[in-house]
């Protein structure tokens, strides 16, 4: 398979290229693409590998075509992080590309530079908010003139939490409002849980730069914020939700501020951001998506249904915590992450057996009022319940390369509806598309589990 020679950006060869292809969870996307290339009704018709080696790419497309060959169309491209040349030459041969090269906040910049700078669009798997904020505010200004749409975290993170937060709040019915919503992200397997190491490298990283994103965020202007109807809550930290199940504590995951990033968008822009070319009736269906949406205080906890379990996970991040403060502690967590995660993170990465036995299940369970009167009372306690609940297969590997493809096929499909250009959260974007409904042919799946009063005190 021979590199295919660039051409114009008008008219750019490939509608499809993924970055990063023979890494761990590059191999898993290609391996979701292929379900889909020149499939009925598929928007998906050419379809291209990029990476520094293609000796590890094609390798890569071998694994992924299994137990079929691999299709003889797919083109093989050299592209390097490091190199902006061969990033324009990529981004020129494409409509969207699909970046799975981190972490982000080393190698993602140069890539989403070359996509605005070109035109193309940029899809990513990130879960720093570090990273997706400092792309904003470096990049949405030239992205909006350009016309290249970039959304970051569109794999676990953050897609399930912000179509999870989202399909709760739209179960909420006038007269009735929220206050909160509260998530409990639980992984199961019927074997031993292995996670995705470049999540663990993220981590260390964000614990490390922690400083730098509260930084950032002081030099920007102040967000908008969403009337939300009631006081804060004042939720504990760690407890135990016997609703679910679970003995759970706060993660401190990118799924809150992505999610707050959304709500503070659509403050400012109450019927969401109209698409670069949309006609009346998707203006009309987009103002009456957004119209169903009630903003609503986020938070996010990692849960486990044994004692056992919840003290490893305090153990791993008491780790994290400590030692990802020193360039001498991130290099332990890094050196020997089998170690300081208790066995839960492994350079090598999951064998295909763990990752098929494992599947996640997130619960959102959202308090509100019956009536949005009784919210301005003094001391309003809330008195209804909505429980929500989204569930999946492996989070890294398989459910990420289910929402990043899909992200990209609604792209290609919709890019008359979605906005001309510019960096947003994901929720943002696909909010009023049929993301959902792709996600859930596609064997991730939104459930109503019970709508109850609450006892008032």
């Amino acid at each position: 398979m021979a590199e295919s020679p660039s051409q114009t950006a008008t008219y750019p060869p490939f509608d499809m290229v993924i970055l990063g292809a023979s890494g761990f969870t590059g191999k898993y996307v290609v391996r979701e693409a292929l379900k889909f290339l020149n499939a009925p009704s598929s928007p998906l018709r050419s379809l291209a590998l990029a990476g520094r080696s293609p000796a590890r790419l094609s390798s890569a497309l071998e694994w992924a075509a299994q137990p079929g060959p691999p299709p003889s169309e797919i083109a093989i491209l050299t592209a390097d992080a490091t190199d902006p040349e061969s990033l324009g030459r990529l981004c020129s041969q494409t409509k969207v590309i699909l970046n799975c090269v981190g972490p982000f906040r080393f190698y993602g910049e140069p890539v989403v530079a070359a996509c605005v700078e070109i035109g193309c669009d940029y899809l990513d798997i990130c879960g720093e908010p570090e990273f997706m904020e400092r792309m904003e505010a470096k990049y949405h200004a030239k992205a909006v003139e350009t016309g290249s749409l970039v959304i970051s975290a569109c794999g676990f993170d953050s897609i399930p939490a912000e179509l999870g937060f989202t399909f709760n709040s739209r179960q909420w019915t006038e007269p009735a409002v929220v206050n909160r919503v509260e998530a409990y992200l639980s992984l199961e397997s019927q074997k031993r849980i292995i996670g995705n190491f470049g999540t663990y490298e993220s981590a260390v990283h964000g614990v490390a730069n922690v400083d730098k994103l509260q930084e950032l965020r002081r030099s920007r202007p102040r967000r908008s914020r969403p009337t939300i109807p009631g006081p804060p809550p004042h939720g504990p930290t760690i407890e135990n939700q016997k609703k679910v199940g679970l003995w759970a504590v706060k993660l401190p995951s990118a799924d809150p501020a992505v999610v707050r990033r959304t709500l503070s968008m659509l403050a400012d822009n109450p019927q969401g951001i109209p698409g670069v070319r949309e006609g009346l009736q998707q203006c009309e269906k987009r103002q009456a998506f957004w119209s169903t949406v009630k903003p609503a205080h986020f938070g996010l906890k990692i849960g486990s249904k044994s004692m056992l379990g919840f003290l490893r996970m305090i153990t791993v991040g008491i780790f994290i915590g400590a030692l990802g403060g020193t360039a001498i502690g991130r290099w332990l967590l890094l050196k020997f992450p089998s170690v300081f995660s208790l066995g839960w993170f492994k350079k090598k990465g999951p064998s295909e057996e763990e990752v098929r036995s494992a599947s996640f299940k997130m619960w959102f369970i959202g308090q509100g009022y019956s009536n949005g009167e009784l919210a301005m009372e003094r001391n309003a306690t809330p008195d209804t319940e909505i429980m929500t609940r989204v569930t999946g297969p492996e989070i890294g590997y398989l459910t990420t390369s289910i929402i990043l493809v899909q992200c990209g096929l609604t792209l290609l499909s919709q890019r008359d509806n979605l906005p001309k250009g510019g960096t947003f959260p994901p929720g943002i974007v696909f909010g009023p598309t049929d993301l959902q409904e792709r996600l859930q042919k596609n064997g991730i799946s939104f459930d109503v589990i019970s709508k109850i009063s609450l006892p008032v005190e």
